[in-house]
């Protein structure tokens, strides 16, 4: 299924990019973004996930909405908040003073299933428009392939 975020981009600044990178502090992997539409993202679940997963994902994704509610309400900066600053990984969490406007919990621990089977993130955000466009090849150099 295609779910369209582009709506919350006026009312909130919010990016289907944010969204999924929100899910990977629920514990999904961060799915297709903008394919087959620009501001999109593609959900695919397998037919192996069973109805309990698949309802935990339904869960996630309306506490994500609550989430972009509290952008839209102002409750929440427009800017600074836990979609925009997701994912949020152990070191960035557990090391140096916490400066954010929400607590560690909400950043980690946004619902009561992810304390049981938390999966921390390796790395935080980066400009994947640069990622795209900077390539870095952490091969071998093509001579320590060449036999001697």
């Amino acid at each position: 299924m295609i779910v369209d975020l582009r709506p919350f981009k006026l009312s909130a600044g919010v990016e289907a990019e944010d969204v999924a990178k929100r899910l990977m502090d629920y514990g999904f992997h961060a799915p297709t973004l903008s394919f087959p539409v620009a501001g999109t993202l593609m959900i695919e679940p397998t037919e192996s996930e069973n109805k309990a997963e698949l309802d935990r994902f339904i869960d996630a994704m309306l506490a994500i909405r609550e989430e972009i509610q509290e952008i839209e309400s102002g409750a929440a900066d427009k800017q600074n908040n836990v979609l925009k600053n997701a994912p949020h990984t152990q070191s960035r969490v557990l090391l140096g003073e916490w400066t954010m406007p929400y607590t560690r919990e909400k950043a980690v621990f946004p619902l009561e299933y992810v304390k049981a089977n938390k999966f921390w993130p390796s790395v935080s955000r980066i400009d994947s428009a640069y990622g795209d466009r900077n390539l870095v090849c952490a091969c071998e150099p093509m001579e320590s392939y060449v036999e001697k």
